[in-house]
């Protein structure tokens, strides 16, 4: 059975307008760092990354940040970081961050949060893993993003259903943090270590 050890959080690199949002990645930092499962995520000291990577830390837990050099540059980067890795690029970064994890999730944040999110759904899609992908809909946030996954399915241009609670991929959402490990681990029930041979560095969209 494959072990819940560490997941990888993706978030904004700013607040948000709601205090949930905070919320959420204060209290999803505690419960991580009081089951003892590692943060990967990309190394920010900003926003919501910064708040759930401090709260991880403040809690005793153990965290990996994952940054590239032009990040680094701009010293947005957490120092404290037990673990920092620097990468060269944007696409190193998101291959180590994905061979570090043993889960996805995402809080609430912009562009590349989503991006980075859909990214790992599209190889779920494609069979090239079958970790856990957990979207969590604090405040409504990903309401959009669920009814465009469901007019996706709808229209014919997904060949599996992509929607909540769907069966037949690794994606589920969830409204509040307090699911998030419990959710994993019961998804995670049962599946071998490392099902599915990794992807690459290369772009799979």
């Amino acid at each position: 059975m494959a072990e819940l050890r560490s997941i990888c959080v993706y978030c904004g690199s700013n607040e948000g307008a709601a205090p949930e949002y905070t919320a959420a990645a204060a209290s999803l930092g505690r419960a991580m760092a009081e089951s003892g499962i590692r943060l990967v995520y990309g190394g920010g000291s900003i926003g919501l990354m910064g708040v759930l990577a401090r709260s991880v830390l403040g809690n005793g837990g153990t965290v990996t940040g994952i940054i590239p050099q032009f990040l680094k540059d701009r010293e947005v980067m957490l120092k404290e970081a037990p673990e920092l890795i620097v990468t060269a690029d944007m696409h190193e970064r998101k291959r180590i961050m994905f061979e570090r994890a043993d889960a996805f999730v995402a809080l609430p944040g912009g562009i590349g949060t989503l991006e980075e999110v859909v990214e790992m759904a599209t190889w779920a899609q494609l069979e090239r893993h079958k970790r856990p992908i957990l979207i969590v809909n604090i405040n409504g946030f990903w309401d959009s993003l669920v009814a465009l996954f469901q007019r996706m399915t709808e229209d014919g241009f997904l060949r599996k259903a992509f929607v909540p609670n769907s069966s037949e991929l690794p994606v589920s959402f969830c409204t509040d943090v307090d699911a998030v490990i419990p959710m994993l681990k019961a998804a995670l029930a049962g599946q071998p270590p490392r099902a599915v041979a990794e992807p690459g560095g290369a772009e799979l969209m």
